[in-house]
């Protein structure tokens, strides 16, 4: 998008330090304000990012921006061994007092503390867009995964029709603060969020940036008319 609203947003610099911050604030009610802004939708979200993995017994993955764990817990039900991995040590703790079963790490994604072709696959889920190097980032995602594995990428995105686009831009720049004034307990953190979407590629840009990364065979699919999106990517086998 090219018409998000100038801001002296202190998070928009995108600084490891100023986001793992923000999460550490609001770590206790994540999960229940994701519920609530995404009207619930944040669980159909999480069985597309399933799906579009395809995660195996045995298989391991690294859930990279992993958060309190959401998202490495519904891909930890198929029986593969998933790290979560957050910059946020406020995050981490609500994650493990929520999902024991789930290995979480406290790490950098543009420095990820793992040896070369490790896992099966590298999923991120909310997590691109507060990553100030985005190619980096990616670029180390490759590097950790087994040549052949896979990258699923969900993220906002932006809806392709006007009018529907037009609609969610109001919700969020309305609504969604509404929602969190009542709900969150760093509702000013929320600002961010609202920002950092209406700042993000569309679907077709992001795709190219993963390609330039290293990356092939690169879709995507729109997800609840292009709110979201879900990008897949193969590492080569070279």
């Amino acid at each position: 998008m090219t018409d998000a609203p100038l801001s002296t947003n202190v998070y928009l610099d995108k600084k490891p330090e100023h986001i793992a911050s923000l999460f550490d604030r609001v770590a206790a009610r994540y999960d229940l304000s994701n519920a609530l802004l995404t009207g619930g939708m944040d669980q159909v979200w999480l069985r597309a990012l399933r799906n579009a993995v395809g995660p195996q017994v045995g298989e391991k993955i690294l859930d990279v921006a992993a958060g309190t764990g959401a998202s490495s817990a519904i891909l930890a039900e198929s029986g593969a061994r998933v790290i979560g991995c957050d910059i946020s040590e406020g995050m981490i703790e609500v994650g493990r007092q929520r999902h024991p079963e789930i290995e979480f790490v406290l790490g950098n994604a543009m420095a990820l503390d793992f040896e070369d072709d490790t896992f099966d696959a590298v999923t991120i889920c909310w997590g691109l867009r507060n990553i100030p190097e985005t190619d980096t980032a990616l670029k180390e995602m490759l590097r950790v995964t087994k040549p052949g594995g896979r990258l699923v990428v969900c993220e906002f995105s932006t809806p392709p029709n006007a009018a529907f686009r037009g609609l969610y831009r109001a919700h969020m720049e309305t609504v969604m603060p509404a929602i969190a004034r009542v709900f969150s307990s760093d509702p000013d953190a929320y600002d961010y969020l609202v920002e950092s979407i209406l700042a993000w590629p569309d679907q077709e840009t992001l795709g190219r940036i993963i390609r330039e990364a290293g990356w092939d065979d690169v879709e995507y699919r729109n997800l609840t008319g292009g709110i979201a999106a879900l990008h897949r990517a193969i590492k080569p086998l070279a």
